[in-house]
């Protein structure tokens, strides 16, 4: 989910956002989430590999509170160079990561406006009355009658390059995506917005006020920085809150390193708004179809069960990485557009995924990093982050330190129950979307099991994909007295559980899932490998 600031932003007072990062059908509008079919112009692929943390609770608060403890990593003292031997930034691993919810949001998918399954159902927040999952149309809780759901990401941002918000100091942003599409019938929004998916985003703020005003909403004004939004150095050990209030969910994030505090409401007095569902329309007037809204979690816990209908995921309560979003280049056609001569990854020649690309030169007259590279989605898997570049792939720890990046650290999450009560999940499990993006790879991943169906469903969907030489894994280590959990290879000290030490063995088997589909039938998908734990290794008094 590049974010893509803009190539001057370093020379501004204040970083503007660019809306062409919430262009979801843009293929460098990969802020947005992963979505089950393309969206992009005739079809075009957007999205992004996404291994991810599920943490799982049948008691209510689950699905709608998340406490975490977040060490920010650190670059390692080796600086990158050109030709791929220097070290590897986190900025070159992941444009962001983040912790995720199920949101509330009646006019998005999978039944604006309603259709031949039935009128759309409002969502009642933080409640399971939400879950319909059935994949049987006449079960009165078939997945087409879902309410209309959105999804929470609290992203964090990697400084020093084109997909930050400064040179050397973090920050972060809390998004709420939604899809403007009836699964049901195949009406989209097409004349609102300039895309099926749209994005309420909001830096989080010291004082937590949006700037400018109304910038959250995606008809309002470019979002910016300013002088109150909260940045925050690498090493720095975080409290990260998400939880439910009156006007729709509140992220809070304590800096435990520099005593400095921000937070943000996804709320209506927040310019935080709906996009009206109007397949119909000619015009995306701001005065009609901004709808002010006051965003709030969908479920009361959260399982199998809690999912987006209208996601390649299929989870709910969730921490993931974006990974696959950078590629060595030394020359381009323009800046920030395609590589016309790659570096070590495209030997035989620039792909089609070599885009958004920068040279050296230009990324250190802004005053960014000096390497050249593109933030395209990796389609073929010859990039950076799909080979041992990651903390703890070489058994040389002290080499491993010096040319790779700490791991992001961070604690499983707890959760409020009824009666305030702080609690543990007690399940987790890991989940990546690989059979969504192994479209490109030889030979293909046939992910369609029916309505349509591929000549062989699963055929080609394999982990980790074609084309490379290392995936990365969740692992637990030690943090002072608290278990942690942190992403990449098996050879991190102190690490307690590696899970089986493969991506193969970690993300387990394919996921079949349902999703609704024109007519009223569902169509079925392998969208995820998925393996479930039947308990939480990591809890808090692990």
């Amino acid at each position: 989910m590049v974010l893509l600031l803009g190539c001057l932003a370093f020379a501004q007072s204040a970083s503007k956002f660019p809306r062409r990062a919430l262009d979801c059908d843009e293929g460098t509008g990969v802020l947005c989430s992963e979505v089950y079919d393309p969206i992009g112009y005739n079809g075009a692929y957007t999205g992004h590999d996404e291994p991810a943390l599920l943490f799982y609770s049948n008691v209510p608060g689950s699905g709608s509170t998340q406490i975490y403890r977040l060490r920010l990593p650190k670059d390692p003292p080796t600086p990158p160079n050109q030709n791929g031997t220097g070290g590897v930034f986190n900025f070159m691993l992941h444009p962001a990561f983040w912790f995720g919810m199920a949101m509330c949001d009646d006019q998005s998918a999978p039944n604006p406006g309603g259709s031949l399954v039935g009128p759309n159902i409002p969502c009642t927040p933080a409640s399971d009355r939400n879950i319909f999952d059935s994949a049987d149309p006449a079960n009165s809780h078939y997945i087409g009658k879902h309410p209309g759901t959105g999804f929470m990401e609290m992203q964090f941002y990697p400084p020093g390059w084109f997909d930050s918000c400064d040179t050397t100091q973090w920050c972060a942003a809390l998004n709420i995506d939604s899809l403007s599409e009836n699964m049901n019938s195949g009406a989209v929004n097409n004349a609102c917005g300039g895309a099926i998916e749209y994005v309420n985003f909001a830096f989080i703020q010291k004082d937590g006020i949006p700037f400018p005003p109304g910038s959250p909403s995606p008809l309002g004004p470019f979002v910016s920085t300013n002088a109150q939004t909260l940045f925050m150095n690498s090493g720095d050990e975080l409290e990260v809150i998400l939880e439910d209030t009156a006007h729709g969910l509140k992220v809070t994030v304590n800096d435990r390193t520099t005593h400095q505090s921000g937070f943000m409401v996804s709320s209506a007095a927040n310019g935080f708004a709906e996009i009206l569902f109007d397949p119909n329309g000619t015009t995306c007037d701001f005065a009609t179809h901004n709808i002010p809204y006051d965003f709030h979690p969908m479920y009361a816990t959260s399982s199998e069960h809690t999912r987006i209908p209208w996601a390649a995921h299929a989870f709910n309560i969730s921490f993931s990485d974006e990974i696959g979003h950078f590629e060595y280049c030394n020359a381009v056609d323009a800046q920030g557009g395609h590589c016309t001569q790659p570096s070590i990854h495209d030997p035989a020649g620039p792909d089609v995924d070599d885009r958004a690309c920068f040279t050296a030169d230009f990324a250190s007259s802004v005053g960014l990093v000096p390497v050249g590279g593109c933030l395209g989605e990796d389609d073929d898997y010859d990039g950076l982050d799909y080979g041992p570049v990651w903390p703890g792939t070489l058994r040389n720890v002290a080499r491993d330190r010096s040319l790779h990046a700490q791991p992001v650290q961070f604690t499983s999450p707890l959760f409020r129950d009824p009666e305030g009560e702080l609690r543990n999940f007690n399940r987790v499990g890991f989940e990546t979307d690989l059979p969504r993006t192994e479209f490109a790879t030889n030979p293909p991943c046939q992910r369609h099991i029916s309505n349509p169906a591929d000549p062989n469903p699963g055929s080609g969907c394999v982990n980790p994909p074609a084309g490379t030489t290392f995936y990365p894994i969740y692992t637990t280590g030690r943090a002072g007295e608290a278990c942690v959990w942190q992403l990449g290879g098996a050879f991190l000290p102190g690490t307690t559980n590696s899970f089986g030490g493969t991506s193969t063995t970690e993300y387990g088997p394919l996921l079949a899932s349902a999703y609704p589909a024109v007519g009223g039938v569902p169509t079925f998908r392998y969208n995820d490998f998925r393996r479930v734990l039947n308990n939480n290794p990591c809890s808090h008094d692990e």
